[in-house]
């Protein structure tokens, strides 16, 4: 289906769902855009490439770009449906869920033209809301991703494992499995590996299709001990049955520990740098930024 097609039939349907005749989803210049409020939502993709040969791209990351944008106006009948259909007690976990799937509806959209039936893409989801639905995750973007030709196995949910969330980490686990079962791969982003304890066990319990860390956060690690712990990482990744990667690779000396630690997959500007413009498909090249 032409994008301007699937453009009309999510903007159709955010009309229907939300009482409304405002179209959050625009095309120009073969891009798809998302409003919220005066929020302007596009796409950046960074491609995620095997280790051992990083001219192999097996996905891409989807990043949130955004800017500033003049508000639609507003009429009675549209101002009357808002304080119809919003209560107080539940507008805020419904605006994170809202702005969570028009961000993951413009990704999707975005990552068409780039795609091939066997890439995967990236999409981070907010905690809350996870912890925000009781049931059913994933069934509203499954009928997003069959509308675009997809499959749900095309699709990483990713989670940013955050201390803050620590006391819901069942709840999360409980969700994160309710998207599995519908067939969605599953990602666990770390920033270190500092409480290894917990790292680990979130792992073991979950055991991810992949886990990933920031080459930029081990970068300012003091620690003897950070290779034995990669290693130990690594091989727990492994005897799981998910893929380990190094992101934020802005240097080769992240690369060599990448390798030096077997690590399965890479990302970040370093490999932009050298191998863009000879090995990243055509439409990629075309007016999208990759930031590290």
């Amino acid at each position: 289906m032409p994008l301007q097609n699937l453009v009309e039939y999510f903007n159709d349907r955010f009309g229907q769902e939300h009482h409304s005749s405002f179209r959050p989803f625009i095309l120009e210049d073969g891009k798809i855009s998302g409003l919220f409020g005066p929020i302007r939502i596009d796409s950046g993709f960074l491609p995620l490439r095997q280790t051992s040969k990083p001219a192999a791209i097996i996905g891409h990351t989807a990043k949130i770009k955004v800017s500033t944008y003049e508000a639609q106006h507003l009429y009675s009948s549209e101002i009357e449906n808002l304080l119809a259909h919003n209560s107080p007690q539940t507008s805020e976990f419904e605006s994170i869920i809202n702005f969570d799937r028009l961000c993951r509806t413009v990704h999707m959209l975005n990552f068409l033209p780039l795609t091939h039936l066997q890439d995967v893409l990236f999409l981070e989801v907010d905690p809350r809301h996870i912890l925000g639905l009781k049931q059913d995750h994933g069934a509203y973007f499954q009928e997003v991703i069959t509308q675009c030709g997809l499959e749900t196995q095309n699709i990483v949910i990713v989670l940013a494992v955050n201390s803050q969330y620590t006391r819901y980490n069942q709840e999360l686990i409980n969700g994160l499995e309710n998207y599995r079962r519908r067939g969605y791969q599953i990602a666990l982003k770390f920033d270190s590996v500092a409480k290894e304890s917990q790292t680990f066990e979130f792992i073991q319990k979950l055991s991810p299709n992949y886990v990933s860390l920031s080459a930029r956060y081990l970068d300012n690690v003091r620690d003897n001990t950070l290779p034995a712990k990669l290693h130990k990482l690594k091989a727990l990744v492994t005897s799981t049955g998910g893929q380990s990667i190094l992101q934020q690779i802005d240097e080769k000396r992240s690369d060599s520990l990448a390798r030096n630690t077997g690590f399965d997959l890479v990302q970040g500007s370093y490999y932009e740098r050298y191998t863009a413009p000879r090995f990243l498909p055509e439409p990629y090249n075309i007016g999208v930024s990759a930031h590290g």
